[in-house]
């Protein structure tokens, strides 16, 4: 799995970054934040989203809006067009450069869009069709005209009324630098290492805190603890080998890290409210 915390840079000549992302095989599932806000919109691509900790499925046109540091990836099942590839345009722009921008009263309704994002974001079918157009021609205009665009298109985003939280729980944002780079260092090697037996003192060293220590800062990061956040990245990925092939259950257990297939069906159970078979039924109908 690549590194959790990704690095991103803004296009030349511009304050921001785009990625016209156009992939055959598929959108694979791997987890990652960043400091940025992050907007995509996915085309040609039906499958599960991952933001937080809520587990969804998206379809063509699916448009999200995700806050910084907010963990999340999408994992596709099939394209609407089989001879056309899955397609993500993803706008990405820092929280500092949305500040300075939304401090224009003007542009109040965008800081409050914003801040709702830290949760994520779903906007409505019919605003997701309505901006579109304005999003693909972002990605081939020059850097002033696209500037222009993106405030033009976050302004009609926070008129959507219909827009839908996803995330039950949001980062903390207000981590000072040195526990921002323990917890860092801390998730890539849970999402590098998550099917193997992960322990709070090996996690304490790699952080440099006590145990206790380390409780404390990653529940704040997170609202979670460090267990708790083992079992929804190790039942996301169930989530995805479940929907997206045939590889039995017992063998899905073991791959995301369960000795037990009872204490994996278990705790499936407990976060999802179904069981892995039941849930993959679902994808099958």
């Amino acid at each position: 799995m690549k590194p959790y915390l990704e690095h991103l840079t803004a296009d030349d000549g511009a304050s921001w970054a785009t990625l016209n992302r156009r992939l055959d095989d598929g959108i694979p599932f791997q987890w990652h934040h960043h400091p940025e806000f992050e907007l995509t919109l996915t085309l040609n691509s039906q499958g599960q989203r991952f933001i937080g900790d809520h587990i969804g499925r998206y379809d063509h046109g699916d448009l999200v809006l995700i806050g910084p540091y907010l963990p999340h990836t999408w994992h596709s099942l099939a394209r609407a067009d089989p001879g056309q590839p899955h397609t993500a345009l993803v706008m990405w722009f820092l929280p500092d450069w949305a500040e300075r921008l939304t401090a224009n009263a003007e542009l109040r309704p965008v800081a409050a869009l914003l801040a709702r994002a830290s949760t994520g974001l779903q906007f409505s079918p019919a605003m997701s069709a309505g901006v579109r157009p304005l999003i693909e021609t972002l990605f081939t205009q020059p850097a002033v005209e696209r500037f222009i665009g993106l405030i033009r298109l976050l302004t009609l985003l926070a008129e959507d009324r219909e827009a839908t939280p996803l995330s039950a729980t949001a980062p903390e944002l207000a981590l000072a630098a040195a526990n921002r780079g323990r917890i860092d260092r801390v998730l890539t090697h849970i999402h590098q290492h998550f099917a193997e037996p992960i322990s709070l003192a090996d996690l304490a060293d790699i952080a440099a805190l006590s145990p206790s220590g380390l409780h404390r800062t990653f529940r704040r990061h997170t609202r979670q603890t460090v267990s708790q956040y083992l079992i929804r990245l190790r039942v996301g990925r169930a989530c995805a080998l479940l929907s997206s092939g045939a590889m039995p259950i017992g063998q899905i257990a073991g791959e995301v890290g369960y000795d037990s297939l009872a204490n994996f069906n278990r705790q499936f159970k407990a976060l999802k409210g179904t069981t892995p078979r039941e849930y993959r039924a679902a994808f099958a109908g």
